[in-house]
């Protein structure tokens, strides 16, 4: 694939999940859209993801669908995906609402032409994770050992890849800390007991490498988890660790400064075909800023590992 037919997204860390006055995104009027809109194109975005922890498509009606979609066109802004997060179809409480939840959001997405729908296993935020200044530092959910319930974690995203299929979708599965997506092989088992050509993982290996506990090699981790990839929330962290593990330490910076070497891992998605979306994430700071500058290093990564993958080939 040329460089320039890759989609690269930017998330919406930089935006409050609010308007001033307080209503969510969801509920607010359109001209908060609007600026979204027009502060990505300033920075010469051209797509978005969606995320439903800022606006959830599936409880807009199909007339704010609509403007929705109208007004991230009219700024020149594809809406490549919408992710549903935090909302775990095996969440021993709202397991099921939450199922009937992503169902509704597949459907909000095709209605809008997104390329993706995106999702996890992880958790809503335990209160010491909201406390804390950066929430992976604080012990969260962690997804149980029961074959039981990942048998039903199996059955539920397997109903909503079908169900994405359906709609022309591809699903892709953020790799999660503590979840069943949380270490390279637990991911890829479950890609493959779905058993769904249109289900894949999202590589996000940056939510593990940040973490103040002992870790995978990051560069095993993305050999297990790319060829399954179908979409890529990418971000990068620096860390360090004592060799006695006796401490860790990390915080976010931008892909070309931290410990990942993306210009190894571009080189080898597009060695393996990737060829999904990419979507520039980014925690604290000047988030979307940031996200602007991954995504031109991202470009010049994509335009160098291209022409190894036509030599190989040839």
């Amino acid at each position: 694939m040329n460089p320039t037919e890759h989609t690269i997204a930017c998330c919406m860390h930089g935006f409050p999940p609010a308007d001033r006055s307080g209503q969510s995104l969801t509920a607010a009027d359109p001209a908060s859209w609007a600026t979204i809109f027009s502060a990505l194109a300033s920075l010469e975005f051209t797509a978005l993801e969606i995320a439903d922890s800022h606006i959830r498509p599936a409880d807009l009606t199909p007339e704010r669908r609509d403007v929705l979609k109208r007004l991230a066109a009219s700024a020149g802004v594809e809406l490549t995906s919408v992710h549903v997060q935090r909302q775990s179809i095996i969440d021993p409480d709202h397991g099921a609402a939450n199922l009937d939840y992503a169902h509704r959001t597949i459907d909000a997405a095709a209605e809008l032409g997104c390329q993706i729908f995106s999702t996890g296993l992880h958790q809503p935020f335990s209160s010491a994770q909201r406390k804390a200044l950066w929430f992976w530092t604080a012990k969260g959910w962690e997804d149980p050992t029961d074959p039981d319930v990942r048998a039903l974690a199996v059955r539920r995203l397997r109903e909503l890849g079908k169900h994405a299929a359906e709609v022309g979708l591809p699903m892709s599965l953020e790799m999660y800390e503590d979840t069943y997506l949380g270490t390279a092989e637990s991911a890829v088992r479950l890609i493959e007991e779905i058993g769904l050509d249109n289900v894949g993982l999202n590589p996000d290996i940056g939510n593990l490498i940040r973490l103040r506990r002992p870790i995978d090699d990051w560069r095993e981790m993305h050999e297990l988890a790319l060829p399954h990839a179908n979409y890529w929330h990418m971000k990068n962290y620096q860390r360090d660790e004592a060799a006695d593990a006796s401490w860790f330490t990390s915080h976010p910076t931008t892909l070309q400064n931290g410990i990942i070497d993306y210009r190894a891992m571009v080189a080898r998605a597009v060695e393996l075909g990737f060829d999904g979306p990419f979507l520039m994430e980014q925690y604290g700071g000047d988030s979307l800023g940031v996200c602007a500058e991954n995504r031109t290093y991202l470009k010049g990564l994509l335009a160098q590992a291209q022409p190894t993958k036509d030599m190989a080939s040839s």
